[in-house]
C-alpha cells in the first residue's frame, strides 16, 4: 500500500490525465456507435462529475480558495443559464435536453461545473505566457473559452444536451465571452491561477472529444 501511495504521488498528474483519456476515449467510441449512442449520452452527467473531481484532485496550492472560486463559477454559470433559458436575455432562445442529468430550474447542475472547468483550463494555458499583461491574459483566456463553445455547439445540439429555437445566434458567443471575461479576471487578479498540466489536458481532451464527434 505504501508503494502504491508513493507511486500515485510521484505520477499523480500522469495518472489523472490517463483516467481522463480513458473515460473520454470510451465515451467518444460509445457515442459514435449507433447501438450504444443513447446509453453513453446518458452517462454525460457522470463524465462531467468525474472531470470536476479530477480538477479538484489535480490542484496544487490554495485549495480552499480554489474551491470557493469554482463555487463562484458554478453559481454564475447556473444563474446566467437560468436567465438565458427562462428569458432569452442571455445567449438567446434555447432549452436543455435530457442527457445532462438533474436540473435546477431547467438548467443541468453539471453545467455550473462545466463553467469552472473551462475557466481554469483556458486560464492555465494563458498563464504560461510571461510577456503579456494581465489584461491580455484575461481577454485571450475568455476568447479561448468562447472558441471552445464554437466547437462544442454542433455536437451538443445533436446529442440533445440543448437545442436552439432556430440557428445558433452570434449573440450566444458574445454572451459566452462577456460572462467568462469577469470570471477570468477574478481568477487571475486573485492570484489563484495555476499553470496545471491536468487542467490543460482536460481542456484539450474535451475539445478533441467534440471535434472527433463532429468528424465521425
Amino acid at each position: 500500500m505504501e508503494h502504491l501511495r508513493s507511486f500515485l504521488k510521484q505520477y499523480k498528474e500522469a495518472v489523472l490525465i490517463a483516467i481522463l483519456l480513458i473515460f473520454y476515449t470510451v465515451g467518444t467510441v460509445g457515442i459514435s456507435l449507433p447501438d450504444y449512442r443513447d446509453f453513453f449520452l446518458s452517462l454525460s452527467f457522470f463524465n462531467l462529475l468525474l472531470s470536476i473531481t479530477i480538477v479538484l484532485a489535480a490542484r496544487k496550492q490554495k485549495f480552499q480558495r480554489f474551491v470557493m472560486f469554482l463555487f463562484l463559477c458554478f453559481l454564475v454559470g447556473i444563474v446566467v443559464e437560468i436567465i438565458g433559458t427562462k428569458t432569452g436575455l442571455l445567449f438567446g432562445s434555447y432549452s436543455y435536453g435530457a442527457n445532462l442529468g438533474p436540473k435546477i430550474y431547467g438548467v443541468p447542475i453539471v453545467i455550473g461545473f462545466n463553467w469552472g472547468i473551462l475557466v481554469v483550463g483556458s486560464a492555465s494555458f494563458l498563464s504560461r505566457l510571461k510577456n503579456i499583461s494581465l489584461l491580455w491574459k484575461v481577454v485571450l483566456s475568455a476568447l479561448l473559452m468562447t472558441l471552445f463553445d464554437v466547437i462544442m455547439e454542433p455536437v451538443a445540439i445533436a446529442s440533445d444536451f440543448w437545442s436552439w429555437n432556430g440557428p445558433i445566434p452570434l449573440y450566444n458567443y458574445i454572451c459566452w465571452f462577456a460572462v467568462s471575461l469577469p470570471l477570468h479576471y477574478i481568477y487571475f487578479r486573485s492570484g489563484l491561477v495555476e499553470t496545471n498540466k491536468v487542467f490543460e489536458a482536460l481542456f484539450l481532451i474535451m475539445s478533441l472529444f467534440f471535434i472527433l464527434l463532429i468528424l465521425i
